[in-house]
Parts: structure tokens; sequence; C-alpha cells
């Protein structure tokens, strides 16, 4: 084999892992389990004919290994799920592995992938809404209740959008933001506006809680990696101090400034 074959020959294979570690980017960026990253990265350069790969993925990272090509990638870790996202290239993936995609078709389409757009923000505030009225229905609110928590839940997804992601991090942002809802809450309660306070405040926060992450934290060790696991509970775990912390403040000074107990 001469040095042009073994350039064209290192130059695909670079071209394939990229490829397998972008749609890994994509499943790890928006929730996805390590197993199934693990899996989809397989696929792909398996179809391509990459014989000999080795992949180690983490909540925050990707190391690969094909022919004589390795590469590395961080990975922010996880603030949220885009399931339509990891829904669409768990199908490129497929879709791949049935011969229907050349690397440059499946490049482009990755791109398509991580260029879709999230929901409007208007939408993302009224569903914020509408679930921490149902949770507050759920944990045995009354219809009043419900509409506190409902508008508890707008205001907290404003904070978030605009607010909490541009200028604060993870820790701080939570621990305002559960603060914020709980004083909306003893607000309304002290104005006679809803019967059940610790149903308000329950479902104000729900729009807060990871459970994606926390759950995908579970499955991961199901599956044997522990590493990727713990850090996911690690980050959920901490999310839930925050919320504590956000709530059991307000709680207090409203003790020492009113008295007696409130929920």
């Amino acid at each position: 084999m001469d040095s042009e074959q073994i350039t064209e020959k290192n130059t695909d294979t670079e071209r394939i892992l990229n490829i397998a570690i972008e749609a890994g980017r994509i499943l790890l960026e928006n929730g996805a389990e390590i197993f199934r990253v693990e899996e989809t990265m397989e696929r792909i350069t398996g179809h391509y004919g990459m014989e000999k790969r080795d992949f180690y993925v983490l909540t925050n990272g990707i190391f690969a290994t094909g022919n004589s090509f390795a590469a590395v990638r961080q990975i922010s870790v996880s603030s949220g799920a885009r399931l339509d996202k990891i829904v669409a290239v768990n199908q490129l993936s497929r879709e791949i592995a049935e011969g229907r995609y050349t690397p440059s078709e499946a490049e482009e389409r990755l791109e398509q992938i991580r260029s879709m757009r999230d929901k409007r923000p208007i939408m993302q505030i009224l569903a914020s809404g509408v679930g921490s009225a149902g949770f507050s229905v759920l944990f045995g609110g009354s219809p009043m209740d419900a509409a506190v928590a409902f508008a508890a839940g707008i205001i907290l997804y404003i904070y978030i959008l605009y607010v909490a992601n541009p200028h604060l991090s993870k820790i701080p942002g939570n621990i305002f933001g559960s603060a914020l809802v709980t004083f909306i809450c003893i607000f309304c309660y002290r104005l006679g506006i809803g019967e059940g306070l610790s149903h308000m405040v329950i479902g104000a926060v729900i729009p807060l809680i990871p459970g994606v992450e926390f759950a995908n934290g579970v499955r991961d060790i199901a599956y044997g990696d522990y590493l990727s696991g713990f850090i996911r509970l690690l980050d959920a775990i901490l999310v839930f101090v925050s919320i504590a912390i956000g709530v059991g403040v307000v709680f207090l000074i409203y003790g020492h400034a009113f008295g007696g107990t409130i929920i």
C-alpha cells in the first residue's frame, strides 16, 4: 500500500469516527444514557467498515479510537432532555446501518439534527405552568392551589429562560428559583388564595426537578456504567439540595417574621 492509499484510508477512518462521535455528542448533550450512546456509535462505525474501534463514554466526555486514529471530545453535562433529538439520532443510526446514507449525507443529517430548534419560549413557559398545576392536583391540591401553582410555574420558567440560564450557574440558579416560587406561594396563601400551601409549593418547584437526569443515572448504574451513573446522580442530588435550600430559607424567614408553622 503506497503513501497515498494510506493517507486516504486514514482520512476515511477519521471521517467515520468523527461522524460517530458527533452522533454520540448530540445524544449525550440531550440526556441519553451511556449504553445508548455506545450502541449508536458502534452501529455507525460497524456499517462503514471500521473493524478496529473502541469507545469509552462518560457523562461529560467521549474517548474513541479506530484503526490508527484517536479522538477525545469534552461534552457539557446535560441540563435538560431533548427527546426529539435523541430519537432522530437513533433513527439515523439505524438508517445508516441499512445503507441509506453515505458519510456525506450522514454528516449533513447530523448537522440538521443539531440545528433543530427548541420549542418557542411561550410554549416552554406555558408547559411549565401546566406541569406545576397538574402536579399540585396530583399531590392533593385544590383547584385554587393548582391555579397558584400554575402562575408560579409560569413566573419560574420566565426566570429560568431569561435570568438563570444566561447569567447563573446551576446551584445558585436553582436556589433562587425555588426561593422565588416559594415566596409567591406564601404571598398568595397570606392573601387567602389557595388552601394548601404545601400543595402549591410542591407543584411550583416541579419544573426544577431533574427527573430525567436522576432516572438516567440509575439506568447507567444498572447497565454497569458506574462512574457516569454516579456523576449523574450526584448532579441530580445537588439540584435537589439546592431546591431544598431555596424553599427552606424562605420558610425560615417567614417563620421568624410571622411566627408559627405555615404548612
